[in-house]
Order: structure tokens, then C-alpha cells, then sequence
């Protein structure tokens, strides 16, 4: 414990330093993985493809893609880019299936009564298929931050500082009280972000709070009001 008072200072450095890695990797992931996924859904082809390229990307082991991308990219290997695109990659890989399985999950007589009160292409994506594909796109990107937080900790072993910093000094020292504070503080990191995640899920998916949204209960979003206007 007195080891861990002593080194506070160090430790938040290298939480920051944690968050600068994981935070740009988990949101361009998500960014480019639900047009993917909303293409898979509509594609057997594509679906297929994506879905294996994805399942490739992801057996491919942590330590050779950090070491393999600035070869592609002409970085040098410690540049902490390296890191995060490596572990953009892998949230891709992970989340291009949610987000497939997240856009297939919104029901057809959804789409269709949409489509036949005049919604075009793109407003049924943004005010029908986005929003009630939310709650399975959410549950994706949880799953996708616990994993590269967890990921990020390889680019140690190459000189990229992070938290993985402690497991690599913890080891080589036979220091367990090190190697114990870092995985400490990526659990508690994780779940800090998940609790957000989990946080801004409630704000912009209210009609998640309690339960799933039921078939019959989305398509009343797109029912015209007595009004004559629509809910959406």
C-alpha cells in the first residue's frame, strides 16, 4: 500500500496516457463499423466478407500487429499511433458483427411502414434503423472498450507507455505489488468506462431503460400521431 501512495503521480500519468490509446481506438471503431455492419445487414455477400476479415484481423496477435504497422505506415515503432491503430483494428473486428446483427435485429414491418409514410433512404437509417438498432450497438461498444482497455497493455512491451507499463516492470522485478496495482487500475478503468458508456446509453436511449424495445412497440414510433404528425 505505501509503494502505491508513493507512486499516485505515476500512476495517473500512466491511466492518462492509458485513455489517450484506448479512447480514439474504441470511438473510430464504432465510427466505422456501423456503416460496415448497416452494409453487412443488408448483404449476405457482404456480410460474409466482412465478417471473415474481421474473425482473420482478430487472431492476429497483439504484439506482431504493433510491430507489423509501422512497416505498412512507415511510423517508427514506438510511435504511439502504432498502438492505436492496431487496436482499431481490433474493435472493428469485433464490433462490425454487433453492428450487423444490430441493424438485421430492426424489424422488417418497421422498415416497411416507415418507407410507405415517405421516409427516404436516409430517414429511415437516422430516425428508424439507427435508433433501433441503439440498444445492441450499445451493448457492442461495451464489450469492445473492456477488450481494448485490456489490449492496450501490449504496446508495453514494445516502449509505448501505458498501464501495461506495471506488468512488464512488475515481472521483470518480481515485484508483484506493481504488476497487482496495474491490473487493479485497468479493472477499474474498464468499468469507469463502461459505467459511462452504460451512462450515455440511458441519456440517448431512454426507451432502453426498462426493457428492449418490442417489435410492436417500434413501429408506433413511425405511426402518425392524431395530429397528423409522426412521433420520430
Amino acid at each position: 500500500m505505501t509503494w502505491v501512495l508513493d507512486h499516485l503521480g505515476d500512476i495517473w500519468s500512466l491511466t492518462l496516457s492509458h485513455i489517450s490509446l484506448t479512447v480514439p481506438a474504441i470511438l473510430i471503431g464504432f465510427v466505422v463499423s456501423v456503416p460496415l455492419g448497416y452494409w453487412a445487414s443488408k448483404s449476405r455477400v457482404a456480410r460474409s466478407v466482412l465478417l471473415t476479415l474481421g474473425n482473420i484481423a482478430y487472431t492476429i496477435p497483439g504484439i506482431a500487429l504493433i510491430v507489423l504497422i509501422p512497416v505498412l505506415l512507415g511510423l517508427q515503432i514506438i510511435n504511439p499511433l502504432n498502438v492505436i491503430v492496431a487496436l482499431t483494428l481490433y474493435a472493428v473486428a469485433i464490433m462490425i458483427r454487433s453492428a450487423a446483427d444490430a441493424f438485421t435485429s430492426v424489424s422488417s414491418d418497421v422498415r416497411l411502414s416507415a418507407s410507405a409514410q415517405g421516409y427516404s433512404a436516409g430517414q429511415l437509417f437516422w430516425r428508424v434503423e439507427l435508433p433501433l438498432a441503439g440498444p445492441v450497438l450499445l451493448a457492442g461498444i461495451r464489450v469492445v472498450s473492456v477488450s481494448t482497455i485490456s489490449l492496450a497493455t501490449v504496446g508495453s512491451l514494445v516502449g509505448i507507455h501505458s498501464l501495461g507499463d506495471y506488468f512488464t516492470d512488475g515481472f521483470a522485478r518480481s515485484f508483484p505489488t506493481e504488476t497487482l496495482t496495474g491490473l487493479v487500475v485497468v479493472l477499474l478503468l474498464a468499468l469507469v468506462l463502461d459505467l459511462i458508456l452504460t451512462t450515455v446509453g440511458r441519456i440517448l436511449l431512454p426507451w432502453n431503460r426498462r426493457q428492449r424495445l418490442s417489435s410492436s412497440a417500434a413501429k408506433a414510433l413511425v405511426q402518425p400521431t392524431a395530429a397528423g404528425g409522426q412521433i420520430v
